[in-house]
């Protein structure tokens, strides 16, 4: 095992309260809807520029977005604790030797303020986000183009994630599939698509990935 790879939103960062905020402050001042967090995750898939530019019914689309965007970097710190177990996770992850990817339909925007406000910069050797592929997860795309970046093979890189779409990619990549729940706020609360691990707690996760040091 040389390289791990993870999904961002609800895996890395208990971010999907702030999605959701900005989420429901653009499509409620636009279009006056109001919208469950549900109803958010059923529309994930597309950056959150595009889910915007999809969804929303009023004209004034590019304004939306800049709402959202500015909704995401102010209201970040208030809804998106720092987690200093992932982050310790990830320096050791480093200091093994591991290769450290991302694979996140998130937009290259919000993922940068994301990483800025939660110290994790220069941490990963690539992050590859929605704005950089065609097709989003459960396409593997993204997983395929950080492999190759990586320089690993599938049987030498696992992918962590907490939805349906992360483990479809990454068994359609040929990759170990973790499935995580060990943030507050998650995608899929039960896999349809079975990952071949499956953790609750980062420190297990841990326990388990030693083998590999």
């Amino acid at each position: 095992m040389k390289a791990i790879i993870f999904d961002f939103d609800g895996t890395l960062a208990d971010t999907l309260p702030v999605c959701f905020y900005g989420f429901r402050k653009a499509f409620d001042h636009y279009d006056k809807r109001a919208l469950t967090d549900e109803e958010i995750i059923g529309m994930f898939g597309p950056t959150e520029a595009d889910i915007i530019r999809k969804n929303l019914q009023h004209k004034d689309k590019e304004e939306a977005v800049e709402l959202y965007f500015d909704v995401y970097k102010h209201k970040h710190e208030e809804l998106v604790p720092k987690n200093n177990e992932i982050a310790a996770l990830l320096e050791e992850l480093k200091q093994k030797g591991f290769k450290l990817g991302m694979v996140t339909g998130k937009a290259r925007r919000s993922l940068e303020i994301s990483l800025q406000k939660l110290d994790m910069q220069g941490i990963f050797d690539i992050t590859i986000t929605g704005d950089d592929v065609e097709l989003a997860k459960p396409d593997p795309e993204g997983l395929n183009k950080a492999l190759q970046t990586l320089e690993v093979s599938p049987n030498q890189a696992m992918f962590i994630g907490d939805s349906n779409a992360d483990i479809q990619a990454g068994s359609d990549a040929g990759v170990m599939t973790v499935g995580v729940h060990w943030l507050d706020h998650v995608q899929t609360k039960e896999f349809s698509v079975q990952p071949d691990e499956h953790f609750e707690s980062v420190e297990t996760f841990k326990q388990w990935v030693q083998k590999w040091y």
